[in-house]
């Protein structure tokens, strides 16, 4: 499965991937992991299987959320406290919990 995280610039996001990774390792969850500005979005998109949207980007979930219906991938908007505490386990989760919805 790989994953990729949509932000604005990317370095409150880079140290969330991380968390991510060590959830996934953890785990043993075999994923890909990466963050992405907005303007790599359609790249992004077709490269991986779930969008996950960081909250200082949310004005853009809704047009996200259908690009990604479309292409028949997955796409959430990761929860603003989970985010501010930089709870990769429950990310990590949500993310899986959308792959499993496009299976």
């Amino acid at each position: 499965m790989r994953i990729f995280l949509c932000c604005s610039a990317g370095m409150s996001t880079s140290m969330l991937v991380n968390k991510m990774q060590q959830a996934a390792q953890a785990k043993g969850i075999d994923c890909t992991i990466n963050a992405y500005s907005i303007s790599e979005f359609e790249e992004s998109l077709a490269q991986n299987d779930v969008c996950l949207v960081a909250p200082q980007v949310k004005f853009k979930f809704e047009h996200f959320k259908q690009r990604a219906e479309e292409a028949g991938k997955a796409c959430g908007l990761i929860d603003m406290m989970s985010y501010g505490m930089m709870k990769g386990d429950a990310i990590l989760d949500q993310a899986l919990e959308l792959y499993r919805s496009t299976r």
